[in-house]
């Protein structure tokens, strides 16, 4: 077996937001009796995949809009 190798708070992230941010979070943690922890967990595990799929698709829409100007550039060519 493998000897951990991870040091002590490795896996921590310290982000700073905004007091109504903040208030919020808290406000849901209090109302549904968790910690402000596990609602930035579950936020985050609900808007990573939104993040990757909003990403993805403005990457599709520019590689869309680029082939587009490419081709329109060149009909633009062969009619002058």
């Amino acid at each position: 077996m493998e000897p951990i190798k991870k040091l002590r708070g490795e896996h921590r992230l310290s982000v700073f937001i905004s007091h109504e941010l903040k208030s919020r979070l808290m406000e849901l943690a209090d109302k549904y009796d968790r910690s402000t922890a596990d609602i930035v967990r579950a936020l985050m595990k609900i808007g990573i995949p939104m993040m990757e799929g909003i990403s993805q698709a403005e990457e599709t829409m520019m590689n869309e809009y680029l082939e587009l100007f490419r081709r329109m550039r060149k009909i633009r060519r062969l009619n002058e």
